[in-house]
């Protein structure tokens, strides 16, 4: 039998790692919802219908038309409400002392209400001292992409490797990797899976789609749907589906 969400987050460093883990088992969910709305009202209602079926919601915050520090400020209210983390998907790239300013400052003042942000290991291990700087007293945690779900992407290989092991120097603030699969033997690390839809396929930009069953049973922690959530006629209903086709590959997974 495979560890548990909550017997893992008793191994994590991070608070943001242990609070997910936690709430995963008390919620009985691994769905995170990709909220690519361009409307703040949107991005909101969406937030507080599909609130109690996630885990994570994960926005971009840079695609509003009409944003304002009110709508971060609703979003960690509905966060609470409902029990779930923000994952700011901003996938920083740059030097370590550019991401820290795009973290902390700009706008969109990242830090300040994201639970969890992602970069790309790329510029080296200064991006994550850069975000750490910010991140880390606040209690914030980090996700690096190690795969991504996209046709002909450069993220494989020797370079999924190489991620892993920068995130293994950081195991306080890095709590696990954007991936298809699991990476490492290391219980306390965290994957979350994008592209996942009830049937497999792609769409016409090269996104490929797993299901809930095989993201799960590839040793993936989290689920991402996207479209095949906000884009539905009943984003609540469909998420209901998703989790408890989530949380039965995961019961399968750990009997």
């Amino acid at each position: 039998m495979k560890k548990t969400y909550k017997e893992r987050s008793t191994l994590c460093q991070n608070s943001t790692a242990k609070k997910l883990f936690s709430l995963m088992e008390a919620k009985q969910t691994n769905l995170s919802v990709a909220a690519d709305l361009t409307s703040s009202k949107e991005l909101l209602k969406l937030a507080d219908s599909i609130g109690p079926e996630i885990c994570v919601l994960k926005t971009h915050i840079d695609i509003l038309e009409d944003f304002t520090p009110q709508v971060t400020e609703e979003l960690r209210r509905l966060a609470d409400k409902h029990e779930f983390l923000i994952f700011e998907d901003r996938k920083f790239a740059d030097i370590g002392n550019t991401v820290a300013h795009q973290y902390q400052g700009g706008i969109y003042h990242i830090a300040d209400w994201a639970d969890i942000v992602n970069a790309h290991p790329v510029p080296g291990p200064g991006i994550i001292s850069g975000l750490k700087e910010f991140g880390l007293p606040k209690g914030r945690a980090l996700l690096l992409l190690a795969e991504m779900s996209s046709e002909g992407t450069l993220a494989q290989g020797v370079y999924t490797e190489q991620t892993v092991k920068m995130g293994e120097k950081h195991p306080d603030f890095v709590i696990g990797f954007i991936s298809l699969k699991k990476l490492s033997n290391d219980p306390r690390w965290i994957y979350m899976t994008p592209g996942v839809q009830l049937s497999t396929g792609k769409d016409t930009l090269g996104q490929q789609y797993q299901t809930p069953e095989s993201v799960i049973q590839a040793g993936s922690d989290v689920i991402i749907v996207g479209r095949g959530i906000y884009g539905s006629k009943d984003p609540s209903s469909q998420a209901k589906v998703y989790r408890q086709a989530g949380w039965k590959a995961y019961e399968k997974r750990t009997a």
